[in-house]
């Protein structure tokens, strides 16, 4: 296991946009964002001017969303704020995650590609786990539950910060909670990130106590918290 930076984690979707998703990023300057259908997540610097912000505002366009993620920076008086949300950034462990739970008769654990995304797009506008977008699996490796063919669970990767994925969109159908999935899923990519060297993370909001619970019997442990936070471009 490599010793990764935990320096990284402050600025997770620059250094992403900087590093190993590079091919999925648009710039201008010094601002940055990743590609519509994949993300809508944008980075600015540690300390930015105007001239950065109107780079920011003419790269993402007139009227549009610029989600600033865990950025604290604070963009020009005329832009529109949108949301503001409390939240955990959490760390995992760097080996093996605790519990294995038994599967479900007639579920299986497969990994999930192109030919899945109208699945995954209709799951996760039933559970709205975060944003997903058609092209959002592009950013790493996504696994899902099937009982039965038809997927009710799944999860991924989403930030990859140098030495770091950070698990997302984990979510699991009402009808099928309470069966294990979502741990079962999370200690799938836990073990597929730590293969590669690698060490997970991720974030969740303050106030989804179950996740949160779910996540430290992983393992899991909070690192610090964040408000992520969006705004509309002049």
């Amino acid at each position: 296991m490599i010793d990764s930076d935990v320096a990284v984690l402050d600025d997770p979707v620059g250094e992403s946009l900087r590093g190993p998703h590079g091919h999925l990023a648009r710039r201008l300057g010094r601002a940055a964002g990743y590609l519509p259908e994949v993300a809508t997540f944008s980075t600015v610097s540690a300390d930015p001017d105007p001239a950065e912000w109107a780079d920011l505002a003419r790269l993402l366009g007139r009227g549009e969303l610029a989600d600033l993620f865990s950025c604290p920076a604070t963009p020009p008086a005329d832009w529109e704020p949108v949301f503001t949300l409390d939240g955990l950034q959490m760390i995992g462990p760097a080996g093996d995650t605790p519990g294995r739970p038994e599967a479900e008769p007639g579920s299986e654990v497969v990994e999930l590609g192109a030919g899945d995304v109208p699945e995954m797009l209709e799951l996760t506008a039933r559970t709205r786990p975060g944003p997903f977008w058609p092209r959002t699996r592009e950013l790493g490796t996504y696994l899902g539950v099937r009982e039965n063919g038809t997927l009710v669970a799944m999860a991924g990767e989403r930030l990859r910060p140098p030495g770091w994925a950070e698990i997302s969109a984990v979510c699991t159908a009402p009808e099928a909670r309470g069966r294990g999935h979502a741990t079962r899923l999370v200690r799938a990519l836990v073990a597929r990130i730590t293969s590669r060297n690698e060490r997970p993370f991720l974030h969740v909001a303050a106030a989804n106590t179950d996740a949160i619970a779910l996540y430290e019997r992983l393992g899991f442990v909070v690192r610090k918290r964040v408000t992520f936070r969006g705004f509309r471009t002049p």
